[in-house]
Parts: C-alpha cells; sequence; structure tokens
C-alpha cells in the first residue's frame, strides 16, 4: 500500500509576506487570512501545479519489496547470469571486469558495436529486467492512486543509457501486449539534472516574480547534487526551458562521514553554488528546493526510507530544511525558504510541462531502489 501521510492542516501552510521596510518574512497563516497564494508545505500533496496522488509505495510480495526486482541493482544481477553462461564457452566478455564496476558508457558499446555474443547477453539481460519492470508496473497500476494513468516517465541513473531506453521501451509493450494500453517514456531531462530541475515546481510562480533562478539540492542513496536552476521563463512560461546553470556533485557513498560532516559539506556546496551565481548577475529568488529519499512529514522530518543516507537522517532529533536555514537564513537579503520532498516526486516534476496533454500520469526512478510516484495535474502551467 502507499504511504500514507499526515493532511496537513490549513494552520500548516506557510506563506510570504513582506515587511514594512520590504524584506520578506515567513509566516504561519490559514488558507482563508493568506493574502497570495501559499507555499507548498513539506511532503505535500497539492503542489502548485499537480495532486500528488501518492509516492514511495511500498508494496509486498513473498519475495519482498516488489519494487527491488527492477531496481539498479536487479539489471545488473541479470546481467552477471548471462555473462557467466557466455563465459563458459570463450573469453570473458568484459575481460574479467566485475559486473557491478562496468559503465553505462561500455555496456552501450557492447550492446551497439559488440560481436553477437556480447550483443545476445546483452538482449538477454534488457529483457529480463523489461519483464520485471512490467511486473512492478502492472502490481501499481492496480493500486487505487495508480488507476487510470496515462503515461509513466522513467528516471534515474539507470535510464541515461541507450540499453536502459531499450527496456524501457520493450516494457512497454510487455504491458500492451498484457492489455494493459499505456506509454512508457524516459524523462526528457538528463537524469542527474531532473532531480535539480523538478524542485522548480514546488514554488508557486508569484515566487518568481523579479527572479530568474532557484538553488536546489537533489540528495540520494549514493550522492548528493546541488545546483542553481534557471528558470528561463521569458523564453517558456510553461517551465519546459529550465535548465541546470551549474551544479556540484558530492558521492557521499566513498567517504564514511556522518549525518553532522554531511550537512556541512552540503552548506559548503550551496554557498559557493550561491556567491557563484551572484556574482554573474543572476536574481536567485530566496528559495531551496530539495528532493531527499523516504516519506517527508509536513513538518520537513523523514518518517522513513532513509537507510541510505550518511548518518540517522530518520531521527526525530533532525530536520533537513530547519538546518539549512539555519545555515543560510537570507538570499541576496531575503530570509530563505526551504521545501523538500521525495526525491522521485520531485524527479517526477521535471516532466510536468511534457504531461499537459494527459490527466493522470505516474514516474518511476531506477536507482538504489525503485522510486515512484503518481500525479494528476491540476490546471494550466503557468509562469
Amino acid at each position: 500500500m502507499a504511504k500514507t501521510r499526515r493532511k496537513q492542516s490549513e494552520s500548516d501552510i506557510v506563506v510570504l509576506e513582506r515587511t514594512g521596510d520590504g524584506r520578506q518574512m515567513s509566516k504561519s497563516r490559514t488558507a482563508q487570512q493568506a493574502s497570495v497564494a501559499p507555499l507548498a508545505g513539506h511532503g505535500s500533496t497539492r503542489l502548485p501545479a499537480v495532486e500528488v496522488d501518492g509516492y514511495n509505495s511500498q508494496l509486498r510480495d513473498e519475495e519482498g519489496f516488489v519494487g527491488d526486482k527492477a531496481r539498479r541493482a536487479a539489471f545488473f544481477e541479470g546481467l552477471d547470469t548471462w555473462r557467466e553462461l557466455a563465459a563458459r564457452k570463450g573469453k570473458d566478455l568484459f575481460d574479467d571486469t566485475p559486473t557491478s564496476e562496468l559503465s553505462k558508457r561500455s555496456l552501450d558499446k557492447t550492446f551497439l558495436e559488440g560481436n553477437v555474443r556480447g550483443q545476445a547477453v546483452m538482449l538477454s539481460a534488457i529483457e529480463d529486467y523489461a519483464q520485471q519492470l512490467a511486473t512492478v508496473a502492472r502490481r501499481l497500476l492496480r493500486t487505487k492512486e495508480w488507476r487510470d494513468t496515462q503515461r509513466i516517465a522513467v528516471g534515474g541513473g539507470l535510464r541515461a543509457s541507450r540499453f536502459a531506453e531499450i527496456a524501457i521501451a520493450r516494457t512497454e509493450l510487455l504491458l500492451r501486449q498484457a492489455g494493459t494500453e499505456i506509454e512508457l517514456a524516459p524523462i526528457r531531462h538528463d537524469p542527474d539534472e531532473a532531480g535539480l530541475i523538478g524542485a522548480v515546481h514546488l514554488a508557486p510562480s508569484w515566487m518568481f516574480g523579479g527572479h530568474d533562478s532557484i538553488v536546489a539540492v537533489d540528495i540520494g542513496g549514493s550522492n548528493i547534487r546541488a545546483g542553481i536552476v534557471e528558470l528561463n521563463a521569458k523564453k517558456k512560461p510553461d517551465l519546459s526551458a529550465v535548465a541546470v546553470n551549474a551544479s556540484e556533485l558530492w558521492r557521499h557513498a566513498d567517504e564514511e562521514v556522518d549525518r553532522a560532516a554531511a550537512i556541512e559539506r552540503l552548506v559548503d556546496m550551496l554557498n559557493g553554488l550561491i556567491a557563484g551565481a551572484e556574482k554573474s548577475g543572476m536574481q536567485l529568488a530566496p528559495f531551496i528546493g530539495i528532493g531527499c529519499p523516504g516519506a517527508i512529514a509536513p513538518d520537513g522530518s523523514i518518517e522513513e526510507g532513509a537507510q541510505n543516507l550518511p548518518g540517522n537522517w530518520s531521527s526525530s532529533r533532525f530536520n533537513l530544511p530547519e538546518a539549512l536555514r539555519e545555515a543560510i537564513p537570507a538570499i541576496r537579503g531575503d530570509e530563505t525558504v526551504v521545501v523538500m520532498h521525495n526525491d522521485a516526486v520531485v524527479q517526477g516534476l521535471s516532466q510536468r510541462p511534457f504531461m499537459a496533454d494527459v490527466e493522470g500520469w505516474g514516474v518511476l526512478t531506477i536507482g538504489t531502489g525503485l522510486g515512484n510516484a503518481h500525479f494528476t495535474n491540476r490546471g494550466k502551467l503557468e509562469s
């Protein structure tokens, strides 16, 4: 079943008001009292352009979490099996390099330019993975949140390869063969940038007045990425031209760091990016949008699902949005506002400008786990 989250009350809504001297001030008020459209809260089910019908669905069967069958590691486990079978007669296809260390580029080269045996191994692994992904998709589509889905975008790190794109297309065919008419497509943006770009859709359009960019953070089980995202709203008012202007990546999985050190490193990354943006003349909005693994509570804490992050991020004594507001209290003289949501939700939001022709749609993100989120569009998307 989908993760159940407490609904936000009207008193949870946060708006920005101008004080007498022109500074911005955050203040809790009811929706009836608010003089401007409210900011979405952390983990909110209602965002400016969509309703979030559900995310972080933890479907189970007798073997455990259904989504684990289609995580990134599942593809490589299948590839390893076919690789061993091929090596029984002849030289190993990848010169004894462990499967887990093979790059997506080398696998694409084997798939597109390799010999017949290598291509056969890749095709076999692709077929196995597509079957598994189709199984997960069918299970999700039977849930209440995913019923009547018209399109599914597939993102995550594995998507950035030709063999994964073939697997996604094969999954669509398998679903149609089984009687499920649905469209599957890779996310439009580079998956390394989609988790930053989607953060734009956590903020209401009024907040962009006089600004041309925001600060975004994408937290994953292996990496933390921070960036400056340009709105390009004058060029495309529907936000379809949003782009990452600058970014910095830190692979925390390669280091033994605790939570405090990880937050300190993230703050350093953000301060450097903000300074660079201001130096180049960008008009940053006083907003930081965050995508983070797990179920995000209305107060900004992480209820569960953050086990792959450095340290205990699910502690009741830890709140990432509050930590960042304390470390970066203002951006260009205005009080910093931070909004955090689930990472699959935020990556999915990057697709919102390209989903105007459907009502209900979902996203699957293939990474350390298989992230998922489902959306219903809320009218026309404008900036």
